[in-house]
């Protein structure tokens, strides 16, 4: 008897714990886009349209990895563009590690895909409403670049 009042605690400070963060969640955008099983190909972009609505607040942008354990390399070289409404032009380059100089995967994750987020922008702000483009497309050497599952971008109000 003991023990089912010790679950039912236990699961009910588990649901109160997620229903807190998933009220305090900032994010004003997430999206993930898929990278085909046979690799991202050098000439390939990911595209994301991030609304924006508020020149006042101030968010952090981020940039979400998901790769496999065949990733073959530390590093991960990333070529960005941001587009602004009036159509201005922004280009980035940023390297990010995915493992340690042991081999160690630096992300975390179930099973063999790990995610690793990487804080791109910090406490920035758009300096107009619409819609904002970013196409990131890999920077690596290799034309076909293995391991890589998901790409993702998420904007979060900075409280």
């Amino acid at each position: 008897m003991k023990t089912i009042k010790n679950k039912i605690k236990y699961w009910s400070l588990v649901a109160l714990a997620a229903l807190i963060a998933a009220c305090t969640n900032n994010d004003v955008y997430f999206q993930y886009k898929a990278i085909p099983p046979s690799g991202w190909d050098k000439d390939s972009v990911c595209t994301f349209d991030i609304p924006v609505d508020d020149t006042t607040t101030v968010f952090n942008l981020y940039v979400n990895i998901r790769n496999r354990g065949e990733y073959p390399y530390q590093n991960l070289w990333l070529f960005l563009q941001k587009t602004s409404p009036d159509s201005v032009i922004a280009k980035d380059s940023i390297e990010l590690y995915l493992a340690d100089q042991r081999g160690k995967w630096l992300g975390s994750g179930l099973g063999s895909v790990l995610e690793m987020p990487v804080l791109y922008k910090q406490n920035m702000q758009f300096s107009q409403k619409g819609t904002y483009r970013f196409s990131i497309g890999q920077g690596m050497r290799d034309s076909i670049l293995i391991g890589i599952n998901d790409i993702g971008m998420r904007l979060e109000k900075v409280n």
